[in-house]
């Protein structure tokens, strides 16, 4: 029986495959694995010591209620009716594609999509629900507290001390969400601690009573933590200190979703390319769901063909489907020369000219996630040792001035993968290699536990039982003040905490102060980078190439007074700390007095796909020198004191801005921003007449365009969105009209979901409402005409996949009964009705660049998981094959972009389709950039982009689309 006095130490390893907890009771230095009550069958129920991070979501009916019971009452944080969780989750995803929720623990570190939204499983049909990467995270964390409490009553695990393991890499957002995760499921009080460390911390443990004679010889162990999703580098430094060792993480290496996972893709594109039906006719390409279930297949292929006595070849079998099951399956021959080639040389190969990882886009690869462009694991780790050789050479008693790659003396494998002996050997004899001499190996008995236990070994360390590891920070943090417009350019930075600073001591910047200004929101802008040979104190200003930083989520507040309601300007200084759960937390401190602000990471998508002019110094950005009298024009058009201003010095602003400023074109995001903010400030001003309304509509959208990507950009268009359920005041003027829906247009990339939805509704009213509504239409709901509404519904990115689809419909429609109207002018043959033809392609090629837009595979603003189903967009290439691409340049146009290649199998049209495709641009001669982004992954030329957005960006932004 638990003692209830004292709480126990647990500590859980949420795994990209499988979850594992270890705990100690109170008093007790034994460490002991938790055997985890899960669905071995329909009805069954076993214990093992790994839950498989899975969710299976059955079809209606599938499973009976009672074939699911657990010991404990079923409730899914996600909010499902149904869900299966681990084991029986597995055999059933075996069987049935498209229903299982896998590698969550990646999709958490995925910024290029909200991992809050319900979005897995990726690619599902529209019947399958789909739950959020945190909650299906959760859902793991909340089985085994169900399981810890049904057993151990009187000591919940909610109340125990607990440690949750993640990647070292992991950044301040996905630390972030793991904790958001974590409270989810009923833990709001834990410990994150990295995984490599928590692999060490075992071994030390285990190794406590030897440690001195153990580690005598050992000054740098590598830790390679290699697991089905994630590769995690450390290194540690061993000093002794009157006989006994020291030991210090010295640095950890950036993310990587480049794991086993990835082998297992490997072998199942190799298999599908042998895949043949039964009248040996080459098979369909598989979809994202099948490719995943054979993936699986092939996971178990590989276990057996890496095992030490592996038999020469093995079948893979991919079932059929439905009533098929049985009978529409196929088989292919698996040998272990091809998985030695593909698994062994290829992600680990012996790379002795220590070669870093090859540059090149992070594709997003079949399942929608963006795994590592380079898949050799010994060119990442090249890389990782080059980076921090300035410390592993103080730590191994080189030279400072040896120029070549220090190699660790002593090696630690952890992660699923390296139970294969032959990736173990592999990586070993690489780093012997590169060292020109064998290095200690330190024993890893089981891998799939390691961590868990790791964690409790943590935690008996922090009270004084267990060896302990030192380092603090393993980054260095920093606040950047560049605009970031150049890639190429070094960027200025202060720097807030220096690796090392230890947990829970805060680093205040006196000798740095800022003027923020209360009751409006602020946006700071980090980044984090480990290994420089200098380490920089606080407050310190250094240059930061591209390559030496990765850049975090913004983090933003609003700053508001205790005592009132203010908008004062106030001087605060930044203060930082390192959590004792392992984030970083900011402050801004009121210089004086004692009010501070925690400064908040900001986790949803948030034009996080943007290279921007965003530093907190931005608003001080130098203006050009007609800044001061183009503010003196705008003040004198729309200001408050009442000037005699004619209409035609109304009409002529845009012109006498551009005198002053020059071409608008090349207006920089600052002074855009700087002018848009003038233009807000003096809103009450459009209304003196149509042509002021006109004015101001169209100047600020242009200065507010894409509607994201610099500071305060949120708040601008949370200012600019009051507005809207207004209208505009000069209704009945079409210009007026048509302005106010440019502006929307332009800015729609900063609209969230609901925005971006209520102005779908009136979209559709202006497409669909016949003459009896629209006689009843309210006066605030702004009349639109069918071009307005075109560009508009492109624009609206972030809706969900099925409306985009209605408006692409919508879009299709108008363009057969273009192309029949055609077809009767044809035959006329007059010259009257040839005119009428030039206007009618004129008309059709802005709409073939609408549906380009709406059903375009890589979203500019979007989130991918709200592209249209590319069984829709496959009608729609059909529809467009039958138009005269040389005639209408357009048709070409749109289907490139239709047939845009993202390497997500779920998104992609297939190989024959786009064979087609790209057949049909070669015959007419068209761009080589439309090929290009047909044929591979690639970004959009600066001039596609112009075309596809309608307008170009501002100078200092670049969309990574």
């Amino acid at each position: 029986m638990m003692s209830a006095t004292k709480p126990a130490i647990v500590s859980i390893d949420l795994g990209t495959t499988n979850t594992v907890l270890a705990y100690a009771l109170a008093g007790s230095s034994e460490i002991r694995l938790f055997e985890i009550e899960q669905l071995t069958a329909a009805g069954e129920i076993g214990s093992a010591t790994l839950l498989p991070s899975l969710r299976y979501h059955p079809a209606q009916g599938e499973l009976a209620d009672s074939a699911l019971q657990l010991p404990w009452p079923a409730h899914d944080v996600a909010g499902l009716e149904q869900v299966v969780i681990g084991r029986l989750a597995r055999q059933l995803g075996a069987q049935v594609p498209g229903r299982v929720v896998a590698s969550a623990k990646s999709w958490l570190s995925h910024p290029q999509v909200d991992r809050t939204a319900a979005i897995l499983p990726w690619g599902a049909e529209a019947d399958v629900a789909k739950v959020s990467p945190v909650a299906a995270s959760a859902s793991y964390l909340a089985h085994l507290r169900s399981a810890w409490n049904t057993r151990h009553p009187e000591l919940p695990l909610e109340q125990q001390q607990l440690v949750l393991t993640i990647p070292a890499s992991f950044d301040e957002a996905a630390r972030a969400l793991t904790l958001q995760a974590a409270k989810l499921a009923g833990l709001p009080q834990l410990r994150l601690l990295e995984e490599p460390q928590a692999a060490f911390y075992d071994w030390l443990y285990r190794q406590r009573a030897s440690l001195a004679s153990e580690l005598a010889s050992t000054r740098l162990v590598l830790v390679a933590d290699v697991g089905g999703g994630t590769t995690d580098f450390s290194l540690m430094k061993v000093a002794l200190q009157d006989g006994q060792p020291v030991i210090e993480r010295i640095g950890v290496g950036n993310h990587l979703i480049l794991g086993g996972d990835n082998m297992d893709l490997a072998l199942a594109h190799l298999i599908e390319s042998r895949l043949a039906n039964t009248d040996g006719t080459p098979a369909p390409r598989l979809s994202a769901s099948r490719l995943a279930q054979l993936a699986e297949r092939c996971r178990a292929a590989k276990e057996i063909l890496l095992a030490d006595d592996a038999p020469e070849q093995v079948s893979v079998t991919l079932l059929g489907s439905g009533s098929k099951l049985i009978g529409g399956s196929r088989s292919a021959q698996l040998t272990r020369a091809e998985v030695q080639e593909l698994v062994v040389d290829g992600f680990f190969p012996f790379n002795p000219e220590r070669e870093a990882a090859r540059r090149g886009r992070a594709a997003l690869t079949e399942f929608g996630l963006p795994y590592a462009s380079d898949a050799a694991i010994t060119r990442h780790l090249a890389g990782f040792l080059r980076q921090h050789a300035a410390a592993a050479r103080a730590a191994l008693g080189l030279a400072p001035d040896d120029s070549s790659i220090p190699v660790p003396d002593t090696l630690l494998l952890n992660g699923g993968v390296f139970r294969a002996p032959a990736l173990a050997q592999r990586l070993e004899q690489v780093l012997a290699a590169w060292r020109g001499q064998p290095l200690t190996l330190l024993h890893n008995d089981n891998p799939d536990v390691a961590v868990a236990r790791g964690g409790v070994a943590y935690a008996l360390g922090q009270a004084g039982q267990a060896p302990v590891i030192g380092g603090g920070s393993a980054r260095n943090y920093y606040l950047l003040l560049d605009d970031g417009s150049r890639a190429d350019l070094p960027r200025r930075a202060i720097c807030l905490l220096p690796q090392g600073s230890p947990e829970n001591s805060e680093v205040l910047l006196t000798e740095r102060s800022f003027a923020l200004r209360l009751g409006r929101p602020v946006r700071f802008h980090l980044a984090a980078s480990s290994g420089a040979e200098h380490i920089p104190q606080a407050g310190e200003l250094v240059q930061l190439a591209a390559d030496e930083y990765v850049a975090l989520p913004p983090i933003a507040t609003v700053l508001r007074d205790e005592q009132a309601d203010t908008r004062k300007e106030i001087v605060v200084r930044l203060a930082t700390t390192l959590s004792e759960v392992g984030t970083l937390e900011m402050h801004c401190v009121a210089q004086d007095s004692a009010q501070r602000w925690l400064l908040e990471f900001q986790l949803r998508d948030d034009g996080t796909s943007v290279d921007a002019d965003d530093s907190a110094a931005a608003a001080e950005a130098p203006m050009p020198a007609g800044f001061a009298a183009a503010m003196e024009r705008i003040d004198r058009i729309f200001g408050s004191r009442a000037q005699q201003v004619e209409l035609k010095e109304v009409r002529q602003l845009r012109a006498q801005l551009e005198q002053l400023l020059g071409s608008r074109e090349s207006w920089p995001t600052a002074l855009l921003r700087r002018l848009f903010d003038a233009l807000l400030e003096r809103g009450k001003g459009r209304r003196r007449s149509a042509d002021h309304e006109r004015v101001w509509l169209n100047l600020s959208g242009y200065c507010l365009r894409p509607g994201f990507g610099a500071p305060l950009d949120a708040w601008r268009i949370e200012q600019l969105w009051a507005m809207y359920d207004t209208g505009i005041q000069y209704h009945k003027d079409a210009q007026a009209c048509a302005e106010w829906w440019t502006l929307w247009r332009r800015v729609a990339g900063g609209l969230d979901v609901p925005m971006q939805l209520r102005v779908l509704d009136d979209f559709a009213f202006n497409v669909q409402a016949d003459e009896a509504e629209r006689g009843r239409r309210p006066v605030t709901l702004v009349n639109g005409s069918e071009e307005d509404m075109l560009r508009l519904g492109a624009s609206l990115e972030r809706i969900p996949g099925n409306y985009k689809a209605e408006i692409g419909a919508w879009m299709m429609g108008r363009l057969q009964a273009m192309g029949r109207s055609a077809a009767k002018r044809a035959a006329i043959g007059s010259r009257v009705a040839t005119q009428d033809a030039a206007k009618a392609e004129a008309v059709m090629a802005r709409f073939l660049w609408g549906l380009s837009r709406v059903g375009a595979r890589q979203p500019f603003h979007g989130s991918a998981h709200d592209v249209v189903e590319t069984a829709i967009v496959t009608a729609w290439l059909a529809q467009i094959q039958q138009l005269d691409w040389k005639k209408l340049e357009a048709a070409a146009y749109a289907a490139a972009h239709l047939a845009r290649m993202t390497g997500d199998r779920t998104r992609d049209i297939d190989d024959v389709l786009r064979a087609e495709i790209l057949r049909r641009l070669s015959g007419i001669g068209a761009p080589v950039s439309w090929s290009a982004m047909v044929r591979e992954v690639v970004q959009l030329d600066q001039a596609d982009e112009k075309r596809m957005l309608g307008d170009a960006l501002p100078p200092g932004l670049k969309l990574i689309a």
